[in-house]
């Protein structure tokens, strides 16, 4: 599968893309800004890095809101805009690679499987997952013993590619190539629909990267995630920035 660098350009902004088109019905703001529900994701995004835009993007996540940038390049943030955070994700893409064929029994989940994702996200840290990420996409599950002990499934999708995300395995159940077989179905899934699939992880996570590399997947470049405010003070961004550490950066 030979893509563009013109087409690929919209994984440089992969947020805005995705609630400009596929994801529109998710999309809260305007023509300048735009933030899934907080209840969904964390991600929000500009169409530009002009301080209308951002003046758009303050309005959109209300006074003390925060929201996570993922962008190519740092952003440019007006006067009055601050870093809390900030952590470099790894891009890779989807190659085209013939995949081995899933070797576990895989499952659909939905929002009756919700407390069992959820306790598996938060055991595993695998990045922003919240009770209502399952209606961004699929997601895939596999148990054992009655118990939700592997999952994956879709998040950003710009027009043309699907992300793959929340890839994670409960401790007990790892060396078993769980998240190869799940990957490599949504990978499947994706395709049928002639998406590309890509996704992020954070670059010191080497033993991931490694993995999906063998699954096909290229790095294509470093993405900025950033989470941003405007008008903290410093005596709350201590606060804020513990707050979201666990939650917000983690991109797979």
């Amino acid at each position: 599968m030979i893509v563009g660098q013109n087409q690929l350009s919209v994984l440089d902004n992969p947020v805005w893309n995705a609630l400009s088109t596929t994801h529109a019905s998710f999309a809260e703001g305007d023509e300048l800004a735009k933030r899934y529900p907080v209840d969904v994701a964390p991600f929000a995004a500009t169409r530009d890095q002009s301080t209308q835009s951002y003046d758009s993007l303050a309005q959109v996540i209300g006074p003390g809101g925060t929201a996570a940038l993922p962008l190519a390049t740092m952003p440019e943030l007006p006067a009055g805009w601050i870093v809390l955070r900030k952590a470099d994700a790894t891009q890779m893409v989807w190659n085209g690679s013939v995949l081995p064929p899933p070797k576990h029994g895989i499952e659909d989940l939905n929002l009756s499987d919700i407390d069992e994702m959820l306790a598996l996200v938060e055991l595993t840290k695998p990045g922003p997952f919240l009770r209502r990420t399952p209606e961004l996409g699929t997601y895939l599950g596999i148990h054992e013993a009655g118990q939700l002990v592997a999952m994956a499934g879709e998040r950003i999708r710009p027009l043309g590619y699907t992300e793959i995300s929340a890839v994670c395995t409960h401790p007990e159940y790892r060396r078993r190539e769980y998240a190869s077989s799940l990957v490599s179905m949504l990978i499947q899934k994706i395709t049928k629909r002639d998406e590309i699939p890509f996704l992020h992880v954070r670059t010191e996570n080497v033993g991931a990267i490694r993995v999906h590399e063998r699954l096909g997947f290229k790095t294509r470049r470093v993405i900025n995630v950033v989470i941003v405010k405007k008008g903290v003070s410093y005596r709350s961004e201590g606060a804020i920035s513990s707050n979201l550490e666990t939650a917000s950066l983690g991109m797979i």
